[in-house]
């Protein structure tokens, strides 16, 4: 088994995460001042998903560069961009992305046996609309993306951090938000779901809070059409746990 970079999920096979952007630690907790969008674990890339990084990831998977994103260099097209943050294995991003192709993905995420995952997915499907940034997620909207330049922004099953002192590290506080609200068009959204409800009512007071964005709920949002179920949620409906997604749109 080898140790890569990759992000936490509430469910390592379906659920995309990230951790937070955040600051310094409180007294007493062990973490680093600059909290990243991923963390480090351990992870084994398959014969496929290594054949599929092979062959695939020339095409596929991008460069880092800091500097503002080509979409249409990088697509071959004009189209609606939409960033999503940590898509795990990649089963709803490859779903979304097959019954969405008029709209470009730009994904990030840091796991290779995740990249491979998706790439594989994109062989076997013909999809052709996904590009892939191997990268942290935060450094890619700080260096890469210009305010204004998104269409949408996915955040699935970002990693809740269960206990209380650890709250600081999610991923989806104020100032992250700020700077997705920043990087959307008029009328953009965002999307978010977690199956943990205390972070849900984080998520949806942390959108709330931002003036330039508006929910398209009285609260939570009834699932889009476009996010499938993972095979997560399913297990954790039939064990009657909720889910709970959020969509909010820049003014």
């Amino acid at each position: 088994m080898t140790t890569t970079i990759s992000p936490i999920a509430s469910d390592a096979i379906d659920a995309p995460t990230a951790a937070a952007d955040s600051s310094a630690a409180p007294a007493g907790v062990a973490h680093p001042k600059a909290i990243r969008s991923y963390v480090i674990r351990a992870g084994r890339v398959t014969t496929g998903q290594a054949k599929a990084l092979e062959t695939l990831g020339p095409r596929f998977v991008l460069d880092y560069a800091a500097q503002p994103f080509d979409a249409v260099a990088a697509f071959g097209r004009t189209a609606p961009l939409i960033l999503e943050i940590g898509f795990g294995m990649g089963d709803a991003t490859a779903h979304i992305a097959s019954v969405r192709p008029e709209d470009n993905f730009l994904c990030c995420e840091v796991h290779e046996p995740g990249v491979g995952a998706l790439l594989k997915r994109v062989g076997e499907q013909n999809i052709e609309n996904i590009r892939i940034l191997q990268h942290d997620a935060v450094e890619v909207i700080d260096h890469m993306l210009p305010e204004g330049s998104l269409d949408g922004v996915h955040i699935f099953f970002p990693d809740p951090w269960h206990k209380k002192r650890h709250n600081k590290r999610r991923l989806i506080q104020a100032p992250l938000v700020a700077k997705l609200a920043a990087r959307l068009k008029p009328g953009g959204y965002i999307h978010c779901a977690t199956d943990w409800e205390p972070y849900a009512e984080q998520i949806l007071e942390v959108l709330s809070a931002d003036p330039h964005l508006v929910n398209t709920a009285p609260a939570y949002a009834p699932q889009p059409a476009y996010r499938p179920l993972t095979k997560f949620e399913n297990r954790g409906l039939r064990l009657g746990h909720g889910v709970w997604d959020l969509v909010f749109r820049r003014r």
